[in-house]
């Protein structure tokens, strides 16, 4: 089947209403990617060698959010909404091209499996003409039937149609399918409209192609890979899902979760064996973590590189562009962005550190920041090999500390530090004997003033 080609048409022109929302449904998002690009990527596993996205509402915005998704992908807009079999026929130009499989698939199905779209493929590749993509719900009211006889599919049934009987059918049609390249466009334009809501319904080429002799087969996924996204409701379930899967795999792959349900991964997030997640804990998109890292509780991280037996957080909030090469530590309440710590280096407690690079070995004294915003450009702090710099340090950039300098607490440095220089940067201490008592009396007649006035 490797050799098939493969046309997989994404039906993404929902406007989506109940989603109460200006975005088209499809482009909310399950672990930070669109929806709509998770089952771009579920086609991609399955060996689709091209892509058609059907978009209608927002077709503007589609275009440009497929353009980071699914950038190989043809866009094609239905105009008019009158049905599945007419909004696949949106794509004709793409579907007259000779593929040996057409795979319709629907963008508000983000959790479908590969898989299950493998299996469908299957079938065409053993010599069925369509094969539909059935799951069983936990309550089959509301969904179309699948009507099997002699192991060969031969209607699906709107509930509403169905017998008696066929309403204890429990293998439901999921709207996904397969169907042979060759056959596509012919079954699809025998479509007719002649029903309540004068649509063109893509479950109609089950029974036109059983009518031509062809073979027609049911392949079955689980109700959650099968789950459509309707709602906001719908939406946070399946990102409750799409966690759950990626948290055991993570789990299985080495990975200690001690609160797995609390801890939040990005759909692109890479994490290596023996790194231990405390409770709480947020990856967002970009994320790549080596083996033998901590990351401890409610620490929120996003476009960060982590290198092996690096030691991150509580608290810690590592933005794009942070790089913490091997055994670097950020402690407690510690911004990164846009930095790299390198090895060994320490930034502990309450430090913020952007657009900077700390040199292995030093240590960030507590409070400390990098002052390297004048609000109209960013500026580059360089902190040599084994720099010590004291708590409550502001380093004003563009600033170079070199290796082994030594800045004193409480300074505030605008020059940079030669190597194993020790810098001062603060005023002269003054002690007035006797001013604290004179000092505060005097603010406390100021509030006793203050406070007869009022009454």
């Amino acid at each position: 089947m490797s050799q098939r080609s493969c046309l997989s048409i994404i039906l993404a022109a929902g406007e989506g209403t109940r989603m109460k929302s200006a975005m088209p449904k499809v482009l909310h998002a399950i672990a930070g990617l669109p929806m709509v690009a998770h089952v771009v990527k579920a086609a991609e596993a399955a060996g689709a060698t091209a892509l058609a996205l059907v978009i209608g509402h927002g077709a503007e915005e589609m275009r440009k959010a497929a353009q980071k998704f699914a950038p190989r992908a043809e866009t094609f807009v239905q105009e008019r909404r009158l049905g599945t079999a007419h909004a696949v026929l949106a794509a004709r130009e793409a579907i007259s091209k000779d593929y040996d499989d057409i795979l319709v698939m629907f963008g508000d199905t983000p959790l479908i499996d590969a898989g299950v779209l493998a299996a469908a493929r299957q079938k065409l590749a053993e010599g069925a003409a369509v094969a539909v993509i059935g799951f069983r719900p936990p309550n089959p009211t509301g969904y179309g039937r699948l009507v099997e006889k002699g192991g060969r599919l031969a209607a699906i049934r709107e509930e509403k149609d169905c017998s008696e009987a066929e309403k204890k059918i429990g293998f439901c049609n999921a709207g996904m399918m397969a169907v042979a390249g060759k056959h596509a466009l012919r079954l699809l334009d025998k479509v007719g409209n002649s029903n309540a809501k004068g649509e063109f319904y893509l479950t109609d080429i089950v029974e036109i192609a059983g009518a031509e002799g062809l073979d027609v087969v049911a392949t079955e996924a689980s109700f959650e890979s099968a789950l459509g996204i309707n709602n906001r409701a719908e939406l946070a379930e399946a990102e409750g899902i799409w966690q759950g899967r990626r948290r055991r795999e993570a789990m299985l792959s080495g990975v200690t979760l001690i609160a797995p349900e609390t801890v939040y991964f990005s759909h692109d997030t890479e994490i290596g064996a023996d790194t231990i997640v405390e409770p709480n804990v947020w990856f967002g998109p970009g994320v790549k973590i080596a083996s033998g890292a901590r990351i401890h509780a409610f620490s929120h991280i996003e476009g960060a590189t982590i290198a092996s037996n690096c030691d991150v957080g509580p608290f810690a909030r590592l933005r794009p562009g942070a790089d913490l090469k091997q055994k670097a530590k950020v402690g407690n309440f510690c911004e990164i962005k846009q930095a790299t710590i390198e090895e060994g280096a320490k930034v502990n407690h309450l430090t913020y550190i952007g657009d900077a690079r700390v040199g292995a070995g030093a240590n960030i004294g507590a409070g400390t920041i990098t002052c390297n915003y004048d609000g109209y450009s960013k500026f580059f702090t360089d902190i040599g090999e084994g720099a010590f710099v004291g708590s409550n340090s502001s380093l004003v950039a563009p600033l170079t500390i070199g290796k082994g300098g030594y800045i004193a607490s409480g300074s505030v440095i605008t020059e940079s530090v030669p190597d194993d220089a020790l810098a001062f940067g603060r005023a002269r201490q003054k002690t007035l004997p006797g001013k604290g008592r004179e000092l505060r009396e005097r603010f406390a007649s100021a509030a006793a003033a203050k406070k007869r006035v009022a009454e």
